[in-house]
C-alpha cells in the first residue's frame, strides 16, 4: 500500500469509495433513508470537487486500486476518513490517520478533532480520541447522531525533575 496526495483525477474514485463505504459499512448503524441522505446516488461531483479543494487530502492505494482517503485541515480538523469496503479493518484507516497526525504534529498542531459517525467512533477511540459531545445533525431531511471527538497531540509524559 502506498500513500500519496489527492489529485483532481481521483475525484470520481474518491466519491465512489465514499458512497460505497457509507452504503455498505454503515448498513448496521443507519437505515437506507439515512444512507441515501448521507451519500446520495448519483453523487454531486461538483460539490465534491469544491469540498476536496480546501483540506489536505491523501489517498491510499495498492495495485492501482483506491483503498481509502483522509481529508484534514491544518487546524487539526479531520474532516473525512473512509476506506473501501473490501479494505475495511485491514489497517488502511490507521495508516492514513497516522500520516496525517505526523504531518499535523510537524506543523505544531497540539490537538486534533473530528465529528465521528457511529461507525467511525470506535476507530477514533482506538487512536486516542475522546468523545466531547453527542451531536444530532440533519442531512437532506434525515437526522443523524454523531460524536464530536478530540485528541491532544501534546506529549503527556511528566517532565524530569532535578533532585
Amino acid at each position: 500500500m502506498s500513500l500519496r496526495p489527492y489529485r483532481e483525477s481521483d475525484l470520481e474514485s474518491v466519491v465512489r469509495l465514499f458512497t460505497d463505504s457509507v452504503h455498505q459499512l454503515a448498513r448496521d448503524h443507519y437505515d437506507v433513508a439515512q444512507r441515501d441522505a448521507w451519500a446520495p446516488r448519483p453523487p454531486d461531483l461538483a460539490g465534491w470537487r469544491l469540498r476536496l479543494a480546501g483540506p489536505t487530502t491523501h489517498v491510499a492505494e495498492a495495485g492501482g486500486k483506491l483503498l481509502g482517503f483522509i481529508s484534514y485541515e491544518l487546524n487539526g480538523h479531520v474532516e473525512l476518513l473512509y476506506t473501501a469496503p473490501l479494505a475495511a479493518r485491514r489497517g488502511v484507516a490507521s495508516v492514513l490517520y497516522h500520516e496525517a497526525e505526523v504531518a499535523l504534529v510537524a506543523r505544531g498542531v497540539s490537538e486534533v478533532f473530528t465529528e465521528a459517525s457511529l461507525v467511525a467512533r470506535p476507530f477514533f477511540e482506538r487512536q486516542g480520541f475522546s468523545v466531547t459531545e453527542e451531536q444530532y445533525v440533519q442531512r437532506r431531511g434525515r437526522k443523524f447522531l454523531r460524536y464530536a471527538m478530540r485528541k491532544s497531540l501534546v506529549d503527556q509524559r511528566p517532565s524530569a525533575v532535578n533532585c
